[in-house]
């Protein structure tokens, strides 16, 4: 009777990540129309193009080289077993594909992030060669310091679905490409003033947000990796739901008293903004605290955009304010927020912990973003001397989607004459 009621357990435990899993795919489609959205028809094809490639080059990638190095028997760095899926098990109760396939699509979110910061220059076999080196390699390592029994777990270090090993990892590497391939042209002027590259479809732009809203609900909840009683999918989804909209709003808020009007992709990027702050803390928050959260994300992610501005840095559709930076701040918030009878290890310092939590929570993604800008400095960099980071000046004018791929996201619309 025993293994019957276990099989049962792990067959719905299953079940739900699995739909969970299947709901974070989506996130691909939303990263593709949020993005193609929010830069110019001439490179809508490009930039949708490399966030399908994303989740090939993940797919294999993850599948040949990153579950081993995240998930197989190893060290404190990183797993040494288990190439291919070959000779290796399953780390918890879940059978091994499920386990596989669900931070496969994990491990696509973190590589699509880069094809906004990155969008509107770079050359697509570049592209291709970053996406399966951070798939096969970069997010697999973080990924084991964290979940896979490596050396931020061993402190006790907590990030619930992924601030850290998803967003931080791929808005630091988002933040040293564009870093690297320099601003668009006509991005700056001379004086150091920002121009405004406005995109050419707000339609995308906010349906492709509205997906991503959607895929988070399994992108949070699933983390939980079993059913139980539902009380804990069912908390994370409600604080995910309020950071999501207290980011929305106060982003909404902020931008129109800092810039005259309420911008519609402040407004996108500070939901964004809240999705990505909660997904460290979202097990170990109150509602409340979770609206809290939320809203200081989407005060992050406005100044976060201007400060961008200031330093030079050209990110087309906001991927290191939204990502890198909030990240960042949803895995500090662990340590401020959280509390241990949610499952945490030890209380966060608004509830009597100290600063314990805070500090292993601080040294954790600190590691982490100087271990992905400095890899990511080497991947871009190799990947420029052997075929080339940036297309050229007159294939940059004309549109990636002609120069790169050929065709156009929109055609028809050219006039001919005839005689």
């Amino acid at each position: 009777m025993e293994n019957v009621i276990y099989a049962s357990k792990v067959g719905i435990d299953t079940l739900w990540v699995m739909i969970a899993a299947f709901m974070v795919f989506i996130m691909q489609a939303g990263f593709g129309m949020l993005e193609a959205g929010l830069i110019r028809t001439k490179n809508a094809c490009n930039v949708l193009m490399n966030n399908f490639l994303d989740f090939c080059m993940a797919s294999l990638g993850f599948f040949m080289f990153g579950y081993a190095i995240m998930f197989g028997s190893g060290n404190a760095f990183m797993g040494f077993s288990g190439w291919f899926l070959n000779g290796t098990v399953a780390h918890n109760d879940l059978p091994l594909y499920a386990n596989w396939f669900f931070h496969a699509v994990f491990c696509g979110a973190a590589a699509t992030i880069v094809a906004g910061g990155v969008a509107e220059r770079m050359k697509f076999p570049a592209y291709l060669l970053y996406s399966f080196i951070i798939s096969a390699t970069v997010y697999p390592l973080v990924g084991h310091w964290i979940w896979g029994g490596g050396w931020l777990a061993g402190l006790d270090f907590a990030d619930f679905a992924g601030s850290t090993v998803v967003h931080a990892v791929g808005g630091c590497a988002a933040l040293m490409g564009t870093i690297i391939l320099g601003p668009r042209i006509g991005k700056f002027n001379k004086d150091g003033s920002a121009n405004a590259i406005a995109g050419h479809s707000m339609s995308l732009a906010s349906l492709g947000t509205l997906i991503l809203w959607f895929a988070w609900f399994g992108f949070n909840p699933g983390s939980t990796l079993s059913v139980g009683d539902g009380s804990q999918i069912a908390h994370v989804a409600i604080t995910t739901n309020l950071a999501a909209a207290s980011g929305g709003l106060v982003a909404m808020f902020f931008a129109w008293r800092k810039f005259g009007k309420p911008d519609l992709t402040m407004t996108m990027n500070g939901a964004l903004a809240g999705l990505v702050a909660i997904t460290a803390p979202c097990a170990f928050v109150m509602p409340y605290e979770a609206m809290i959260i939320g809203a200081i994300a989407g005060i992050i992610v406005v100044l976060g955009t201007v400060f961008l501005d200031k330093v030079l840095v050209d990110d087309p559709v906001g991927a290191v304010p939204v990502h890198a930076m909030n990240g960042i701040w949803g895995t500090l918030a662990v340590g401020i927020f959280g509390r241990k009878a949610l499952g945490l290890a030890r209380d966060g310092l608004f509830h009597g912990g100290g600063f314990t939590q805070l500090g292993v929570q601080a040294l954790g993604v600190f590691s982490v973003v100087v271990f992905v800008l400095s890899v990511m400095f080497f991947v871009f960099k190799m990947i420029d001397k052997s075929v080339g980071l940036r297309v050229s000046r007159e294939e940059e004018l004309k549109g990636l989607d002609l120069s790169q791929h050929g065709m156009e996201s929109y055609s028809g619309f050219q006039v001919f004459t005839t005689q």
